[in-house]
Parts: structure tokens; sequence; C-alpha cells
């Protein structure tokens, strides 16, 4: 079969004028990128805001191997079987980062036949999103070192400097550097850190905003420092905030791209689910549900992670409430949790399946503790044989989940028809009781441990010292009642990415706790998870060409 890049440019696009049309969009209600891309204005937004919702459908996986699990081609091809079955939907999906484009992920377009497009444009520069939101990250840093150096009117003491500089890359050295070296002229000389952009509070704020008051008061609340007195030190302190807004202006807007069978995707928003909430905008989601009758929604990595934030975050803040959730797997991948090395998963091996779909398992428990129906589909692969199906199918539906399998990467939507039969059949039948699983007025502590015994299955939690006196410090400046965002590992329930499957008997190791006023929501960093990555030995960008008549090769 051809690579994912080959089988995208391949592919014959139709103006996006087009796909807006059969969302009830005219040519004024969008700004044009191009002939394939486009943004949708304020004021259609506004137009369609009493409009019935639609049906929400968020799609979530088990823990990521490096077999393959295959969470946005599903939500890709979900969405596609929707149009096979002349049903309204839309796809909502978050922007790549390039960090992970080139390093060892690769992009974050789908796959085979389930892809948007265009691909090379999503995963590369776009719409220029994440480069505003880096300008408006770093315009922050350099008004707050400004500040300081023309006389630090605030007070502001120099070692409680908690706002950091970022980039989209991934780029190890940045993060821990010292700035302000020269003369007296240069600034202060201090220490400074980098985050990947995706990991930014702006990021996660641009997500959550509902329009650009709630964006503007938002950023206004980012606290960038202390004082000497120890009171926080704001964006709006600083008079930062119209400026970061005005390079947000047109950021704030959704994206509209197409399938492959042009079945219209929002892609809009893009924090990483292991550092930050890990979920598209809520401006996206929520114009989707206002256009069409089915929304296919994705949140990143497993669902400990981006389901969790998924639900107690974004659906807390938004008001969202899911109808029904998909969880990907595959057998490979189960597979692999059951201790089978890489090069043999293609090999039958009902032991190593039985043994690793505990994994699966406890994800299954803990989509259900939400009170909304779930469905299992296996992203299936050609080498997965019939016994192990049917033990999967058997396994999903002893646990009252029903079971569709998904061939959408190689069928596109025809592949995922089944699955959306089932989705839909599950939507009629079941009814959603969504809640979150802890409550507002829980302490941090609280939260934090309910998230790990809950969802990771963890026996307890350890805080280091500088954990327990962030925790008191936002306790006491009034953020107790936030929600908490776990910084973790995705390859792993716990907080040690080498412990596969459904591991027991273990702690969450909290090593430090900080406030995203803006945001909303206090992160917990746990284990050794990093806020900017690094490069593997050999990253993608290696492969990663452009022909002399522009043809870009190399991404997948």
């Amino acid at each position: 079969m051809k690579s994912d890049i080959e089988i995208a440019q391949e592919a014959e696009l139709i103006p996006i004028k087009e796909v807006a049309q059969s969302l009830g969009l005219k040519e004024d209600d969008l700004e044009l990128y191009g002939k394939y891309k486009a943004k949708i204005s304020n004021e259609f937004m506004d137009s369609v805001k009493n409009n019935k919702d639609g049906k929400l459908i968020l799609v979530t996986a088990i823990n990521p191997t490096p077999a393959g699990e295959g969470k946005t081609t599903t939500s890709v091809g979900l969405g596609e079987a929707f149009g096979k079955l002349n049903k309204k939907a839309v796809i909502a999906l978050r922007e790549p980062s390039l960090g992970p484009c080139f390093g060892i992920k690769g992009g974050a377009a789908g796959g085979g036949y389930a892809q948007v497009v265009p691909m090379e444009d999503l995963n590369l520069h776009f719409t220029g999103d994440f480069h505003a939101i880096t300008s408006a990250n770093n315009l922050l840093a350099a008004m707050l070192d400004n500040h300081i150096q023309q006389g630090n009117e605030l007070d502001i003491d120099t070692r409680q400097i908690v706002w950091k500089r970022c980039l989209d890359m991934n780029d190890r050295v940045l993060r821990n550097v010292v700035v302000g070296l020269g003369n007296k002229m240069d600034g202060f000389v201090r220490e400074d850190h980098f985050v990947i952009t995706v990991a930014s509070e702006i990021m996660a704020i641009l997500c959550l905003a509902s329009d650009m008051k709630d964006l503007k008061e938002r950023l206004s609340k980012i606290i960038v420092a202390y004082t000497r007195k120890g009171e926080p030190v704001t964006a709006g302190d600083l008079k930062a905030t119209g400026a970061m807004a005005a390079l947000l202006k047109d950021a704030i807007k959704p994206n509209l791209i197409q399938t492959l069978e042009h079945t219209p995707a929002l892609v809009h928003g893009g924090p990483f689910a292991n550092i930050a909430h890990g979920c598209n905008s809520v401006r996206a989601t929520k114009t989707a549900l206002k256009i069409a009758d089915y929304v296919i929604t994705e949140a990143g990595f497993g669902a400990d992670l981006g389901a969790e934030k998924f639900l107690d975050i974004k659906c807390r803040m938004a008001g969202l409430k899911p109808d029904a959730i998909v969880l990907v797997a595959t057998v490979r991948a189960l597979k692999y949790n059951g201790g089978v090395n890489k090069a043999d998963l293609s090999n039958e091996n009902l032991d190593a399946l039985k043994k690793g779909i505990v994994n699966l398992e406890k994800h299954i428990e803990n989509l259900q503790k939400y009170n909304v129906p779930v469905v299992v589909t296996l992203n299936r692969f050609v080498t997965d044989s019939d016994a192990e199906l049917a033990y999967v199918k058997k396994f999903c539906e002893d646990r009252d989940c029903t079971f569709a399998l998904s061939e959408v990467w190689e069928h596109g939507g025809d592949g995922g028809v089944e699955l959306a039969k089932t989705v839909i059949e599950t939507i009629e039948t079941k009814e959603s009781n969504f809640k979150p699983i802890y409550e507002d007025s829980l302490s941090l502590k609280e939260k934090i441990e309910t998230i790990s015994k809950e969802i990771y299955g963890a026996k307890g939690v350890i805080y280091s010292s500088q954990a327990e006196k962030a925790l008191k410090n936002i306790t006491d400046l009034g953020f107790g009642n936030l929600p908490v965002c776990m910084a973790k590992t995705q390859y792993s329930l716990s907080d040690d990415p080498t412990l596969l499957g459904r591991p027991t008997d273990f702690d969450i190791n909290v090593r430090e706790v900080y406030v995203s006023a803006g945001a909303g929501f206090v992160v917990a960093i746990t284990g050794s998870i990093m806020t900017m990555p690094g490069l593997p030995k050999v990253p993608a960008a290696n492969n990663i060409d452009v022909t002399d008549d522009g043809v870009i090769t190399g991404l997948f």
C-alpha cells in the first residue's frame, strides 16, 4: 500500500468553499487561506450559537505503544463513515506540533485512506496559529524582563519568575538556559527555561476561551512571577494583555479543512495530553455541535490522559456532555502489552493477548466511571487472526461494551460503516449520564489522589517537598477549587513508562505543582515527564525533504 503522504498528495481535494457549503456556510463566513484551508468567522459562530447541539462522540485509546493504535485515523474514518450513511458529521481535531512531526511520532493527520488534507500544510505551518501562540508567549516573557530592566516598579522577585519562553520544536538544550549575559543594557542575568509551544499556558487558554472577551480575561490572569512579598504578578499587571490578544486575533478562529472523502474537519489548537490538557479548542467543538448532527472529537494519547482531561477539565469548563466514547485498540498493541517483541506481533499469540488485554480492561473501567456509554473498536490489521478478534470482542461484550471492527486505514469511510452504525445504535439505546470524576470542592491533593487511584490504579501519591509547598501556596492564593491537569508519561498507566499492561502496587510521584491561573487549572508534574521534549537519535527530520518542483517527501 502507498505511504500516507503519497495517498494524501494523490487526493482530489475540492475547494474548501464547497466543503463549507455542505454545513450551511457561505463564502462570506470564511477567511480563506488558499483554496483548501479557511478560518470560520466570528460572525458565523455568533449566528449559529442558538442552534440545537448535535451528538458529541469522544474518541480515545489505550496507552500508546510502538505497535500503533490509530486514534486519529479512527476519528477521521468514523467521520467519513457517517458520510457514507448520509449523516451530517463534522470531525473536530487538534493541530499537530512541529516537535513530534520532526521527532519520533510523525504527523497527526490520520493515516491510510482516513486522513485530513492538505496533510503537509496541516503538519507544518498550517494557518499560523502555533506561531501566533509562540509570539504571544514570548512577547509576555520579553515584557516581563523589560519591566525588571526598566526599574522593576512591581518589585518582582527575580528568583521567583515562573513564566517560561516557548518554541514549537523538540530542543532539549533549551530546557534550562541563562539569559541576560553581556553588559548592563542587556538585561539582568538569570536562569530561564523553555517549554514546547503546545505546553504553553497560552495554548491552553486559546483552546478553552469561549470568545475574545474571555480570551483577554484569561490572558490577564496569567501568573508570571511573584513579588518579594510573595504576591502574584500577572500579565495584566504588566499591561501585556492587549498586545497578546492582538497577536491571537486570528488564531482564536477555528480552521476548516476536509478529509480524503471531503468530510468537514475543524482542526484547531493543539495542547499535548501528556503535559497539557490534550483537547482541541472549545470554540471548534461547540461550533461543530451547532452545525452537525454528529461531532467526532479526540483527546490525546491514552484514556488515562486525554480522555480524563477532556472529561474533567474541558467538559467541566465548557458545559459539554459526551453522548458516547469510542475506545480504540489494536490486537498488536494488546500483545505488546502482554510482553511480545515488536518484531513478533504479526504472529497469533492468544496467551500474550490475554495477558496484555488488562490494559484495555482498565481503560474500559475508567471510562464507565463517567457514566458515558463506551464502544470499543479494534483498528484491524491484516495479521490479526479470527481467534484473536473473537477473543477481544467477547472480552468487551462481557464488560457491557459494544464492539466493532474498524478498517478505515485501508478502506476509508467504507471501512468504518460497522463502527458508525454501532456508535449510532449505542447513542440511541443507551443514555449518557455524564459526570466528572471529582467535585470542585475537593482539595487539590484529593483531586490528584482521586485521579491517581481511580484512573491510574495507584496505591498512593508521594509529593516532593517542593510540590507540598506549592500546593499550600496555590491553595492559600485561592486556587484550590480549580481542576487538576496531570502531566504524566503516556506509555503507562503509572508514571514509569516501562510498566506496561495494568501495573499494580505503585505510587504516583508528584515532583512539581504550579497554577495556570489563566487556563483555569493546576498542573501536577509526575515522574520524569519533560515540558520540553528532545529529539531521538534518528529524528524523523532526517527523512523529510522537498523536491526541485516543491513537493514535500518523507512526512508520515
